[in-house]
């Protein structure tokens, strides 16, 4: 008999009833340490007090009304985004594929509002942008399109890397736009090197088409700066975001230039909830806190002391671990055993992280971690790792 949840997730055994900071509470009473965030969703911990506050305080006076009236924490939250990023205007959604299906609308409108018929969106394999349809046929891995034909079309996909590749593509004439993670995170937190980012806007720049970066998971502060393309120094023309920019609550957005919004007038698209004053209140209390200069050189000086531990951690252990990848506190450790094995190795010492392709498994931290928390990170970690070694 089918379960009451539709089964469409491989849960691990556990049922977490609270959390404060960087810790949840299981049902039976043990404390986990959370390495993985929800999945970088927490970026600012499990209850935390300004986020609780900024809810808990909308909640009391309202919660919906739909995007058929002006909503002020949207415009509010919009007008710190707009100030703290390339964008000239913000879309919200609910979440970060919600985002990435009118990043492809976005686009496709772009070049059809100018009588063009560019449609084809290049992507890279390895890549995630969520399970929607256009999420997948963006994707194209076979584990994700399996068995859920005839996908949206208009994407071709390119080998990570590969810059031949990348530039015969880029000159064919149907090309509208290039979709992709400045850090991959589900295909195993594979950064792509700032000249690689540069190249690609140089491309863009070229030949018109349009850039399109999905920080969902590597945004909001998760690589040291409010989002990772700044590391290059370029800028896209639209950017998808989600996950901790709600610290916890459903909250996405897609940012866009003017120019690249140009097509999308009233009608074109939109939302029963996005944006709702519920979300918008938590969003910026999250952007009033992570977009601080002070904050984000905490996360790059807690990300540098963690990751100098994890070198440690592979170094210790050459038979479980072969080399730490990632940027910020977005780190992954590949693994020389199955890393299922040390995903459970880690539950065994109370301890939450996340597993990713290639066989990797994601460290996700909460950005506010304290120093106390990274070192028994690194203690239990090195425990986990021991239990794998046969004695």
């Amino acid at each position: 008999m089918i379960d009451p949840v539709l089964p469409t997730y491989n849960r691990a055994p556990l049922s977490f009833v609270s959390g404060e900071g960087s810790w949840l509470v299981e049902k039976d009473g043990r404390r986990f340490l959370d390495l993985g965030a929800g999945i970088a969703v927490n970026a600012l911990g499990h209850a935390h007090p300004g986020l609780t506050k900024a809810l808990t305080d909308q909640a009391g006076a309202l919660w919906h009304t739909s995007n058929l009236y002006h909503i002020p924490q949207q415009e509010t939250l919009a007008e710190k985004l707009v100030e703290a990023t390339f964008a000239d205007t913000c879309f919200f959604t609910n979440s970060g594929t919600e985002a990435c299906e009118l990043a492809v609308k976005m686009a496709r409108k772009y070049w059809s509002s100018q009588g063009s018929d560019r449609h084809v969106i290049l992507a890279f394999t390895g890549s995630f942008h969520g399970r929607s349809a256009a999420g997948i046929a963006a994707a194209g891995s076979e584990k994700m399109t399996a068995g859920f034909g005839p996908l949206l079309p208009g994407f071709r996909h390119l080998p990570f890397g590969d810059h031949d590749a990348l530039r015969a593509a880029m000159a064919e004439p149907d090309v509208a736009a290039v979709i992709l993670e400045p850090v991959q995170g589900e295909g195993g937190i594979v950064p792509v090197p700032d000249q690689c980012l540069k190249g690609l806007r140089d491309a863009c720049d070229e030949t018109g088409a349009l850039m399109i970066l999905d920080e969902v998971q590597c945004g909001m502060g998760r690589t040291g700066r409010l989002f990772a393309h700044e590391w290059a120094g370029v800028t896209p023309d639209m950017m998808m975001v989600a996950k901790g920019i709600g610290g916890g609550f459903p909250l996405g957005a897609l940012l866009a230039t003017e120019n690249a919004a140009r097509g999308m007038t009233a009608g074109t698209h939109g939302s029963t909830y996005g944006g709702n004053p519920l979300a918008c209140a938590v969003g910026n209390a999250v952007m009033d806190t992570v977009a601080d200069e002070d904050f984000l050189a905490e996360v790059r000086r807690k990300a540098g002391t963690f990751r100098q531990a994890l070198e440690g951690l592979v170094a210790s252990h050459p038979e479980v671990f072969e080399a730490v990848r990632g940027s910020g506190l977005m780190l992954g450790l590949k693994c020389r055993v199955p890393a299922g094995d040390v995903v459970q190795a880690a539950y065994g010492q109370e301890t939450c992280i996340v597993p990713a392709a290639d066989n990797v498994v994601r460290l996700l931290p909460p950005l506010n971690i304290t120093d106390d928390d990274l070192r028994e990170a690194a203690v239990r970690l090195d425990r986990a790792a021991a239990s794998l070694v046969p004695a």
